[in-house]
């Protein structure tokens, strides 16, 4: 799973979470249950004006075991701990943000190019390549040094080593071409397609 679709699970859960929290808050400081006449099952919470979330019986049922408290500290710390390691994971960047694009004649001018761009172009060219049904290309390294890491999907039947050699010799060359590099390192990762794509010509991919 890409970081940006563990981001938007993260971002999804917490705030359903928080909006169910809020909403159950809400309705009882309001006193909405009795104004609507709604009954709720025995033990919800928040069910009255001024009720606290946690009774004094609740809150001392179980503060006399032995595994109570371990539990109550525990539990908030690994909460905090995954809330800074997310937020740390945000701020550390997996590779660079630009790579210099050499110019002709340029008289000392340097062009910086953005790396998403440049990942672009080569996904943009590697799904058009014969048996290749999705591909993810993210580029690391440096700005000097940079190279890329890619998934791809094949569709059943495909060649692997055809598809090796055709993204070589193709987008990766190209790509080496237009950033004036002697190599570009690439980390392949190939996945084959559970079902078999129906026949025709590939969509043309919007970037």
């Amino acid at each position: 799973m890409s970081r940006s679709a563990v981001n938007r699970t993260i971002l999804a859960v917490t705030g359903l979470a928080l909006l169910v929290g809020g909403l159950a808050v809400l309705a009882g400081g309001l006193d909405l249950y009795h104004r609507l006449d709604v009954t709720m099952p025995h033990g919800w919470p928040l069910t009255k004006t001024y009720q606290p979330v946690l009774s004094d019986a609740e809150r001392h049922n179980w503060s006399d075991r032995d595994w109570w408290w371990p539990v109550a500290i525990a539990v908030p710390a690994l909460v905090v701990a995954g809330a800074l390691w997310w937020l740390y994971t945000q701020l550390r960047r997996t590779g660079p943000g630009t790579v210099t694009v050499p110019v002709p004649d340029g008289d000392g001018t340097a062009l910086r190019l953005r790396t998403r761009a440049l990942a672009d172009a080569v996904e943009t060219e590697a799904v058009a390549l014969p048996d290749v049904e999705k591909v993810s290309v993210t580029v690391v390294g440096t700005a000097r040094r940079p190279s890329v890491r890619a998934a791809l999907r094949l569709v059943p039947g495909g060649g692997v080593g055809d598809v090796v050699d055709a993204l070589d010799a193709g987008p990766l060359e190209n790509a080496r071409t237009s950033l004036g590099l002697d190599a570009l390192p690439a980390e392949l990762r190939l996945k084959v397609s559970a079902r078999r794509r129906r026949a025709g010509p590939k969509p043309p991919r919007v970037v």
